[in-house]
């Protein structure tokens, strides 16, 4: 049996925006399930974001030190940013987040893996990409402020990554898939059979 997941939409009845942020909003909609009963549905309203696993020549992957405050921690990422405009080509989004948020530019880029982070309760979509190749950019560092502004940059061993994730000291999302799923192409069929970078994305569709 093939295991897919399929898209399929329940009747809305009614829906509101309760609250409306600076790029995510929150929405209520009334939702008739299958049985005909009628149930409310609160959740997050997100534009969608990109992750970059950026491997070197040395198998050492690319990561970030970055405060989150929901979770009052500081949490080691990979380098991740929002689609802020729609239909944003999330090739292009990506690669403009490795270059601010470490100054660095890949010249093979892959889509690793496609993730809803929290599909129970939030629409965000994330590509995450493989970027390798890797080399120092050109110009002046982009200019960081507000939490980016305290970041710790490092190039740690895939397998240490892979040991935290395990031990349950890694936390961030695209950080363990990302891993994790890097690990599993290079035990399967391999990085270079991985998807195009521009490999069509339904949850997010984008311009060439």
């Amino acid at each position: 049996m093939a295991i897919k997941d399929t898209p399929e939409e329940w009747t809305v009845t009614a829906s509101t925006t309760p609250f409306t942020g600076n790029k995510t909003s929150v929405r209520t909609d009334e939702v008739v399930m299958p049985d005909g009963a009628k149930v409310t549905r609160d959740y997050q309203v997100h534009p969608g974001s990109v992750a970059v696993l950026a491997l070197d020549d040395e198998g050492r992957v690319l990561v970030l030190k970055q405060y989150r405050h929901p979770v009052r921690m500081k949490l080691w990422e990979i380098p991740a940013g929002l689609l802020d405009v729609p239909g944003e080509n999330p090739l292009r989004a990506a690669q403009r987040e490795l270059y601010e948020e470490a100054h660095v530019k890949a010249e093979d880029w892959r889509v690793l893996t496609d993730v809803y982070t929290t599909p129970g309760g939030c629409d965000e979509a994330v590509r995450i990409f493989l970027a390798r190749d890797l080399s120092e950019a050109e110009g002046e560092r982009f200019e960081v402020a507000e939490e980016e502004a305290d970041m710790e940059l490092a190039r740690v061993p895939q397998e240490e990554l892979v040991r935290g994730v395990l031990a349950g000291e890694l936390h961030n999302n695209c950080l363990v898939v990302g891993v994790l799923a890097l690990t599993a192409a290079q035990r399967g069929t391999g990085l270079d059979a991985l998807r195009p970078a521009d490999a069509p994305w339904p949850a997010r569709p984008f311009e060439a």
